[in-house]
């Protein structure tokens, strides 16, 4: 579900409501070390929960004054990201 590495951090599997509060705890640190990469190549499935996850660890990078990058959006993500209109969580990686 979550391989952290370095600083990056690959996802796979579901990214959904089911699987957001395991990923939300396995996240806890990431952002203490520096700027970290979010790959999201392996996700399988996503829901609107998926968003905000990715929009809360936005937040959280900035909070301890580093930088979280996002690859691989699915194009089911980015097609909600549109739909929500933040899809600045897209673009700006």
């Amino acid at each position: 579900m979550i391989e952290h590495d370095g600083n990056t951090v690959r996802i796979s599997g579901a990214l959904t409501l089911g699987t957001i509060i395991s990923l939300r705890a396995a996240a806890t640190g990431f952002f203490d070390a520096g700027d970290v990469v979010v790959d999201l190549q392996a996700v399988t499935e996503v829901d609107s929960s998926a968003l905000s996850l990715l929009l809360e660890w936005r937040r959280e990078a900035q909070r301890h004054n580093v930088h979280v990058h996002y690859r691989n959006f699915p194009p089911n993500l980015t097609s909600l990201a549109t739909l929500y209109g933040v899809n600045e969580i897209v673009a700006g990686n």
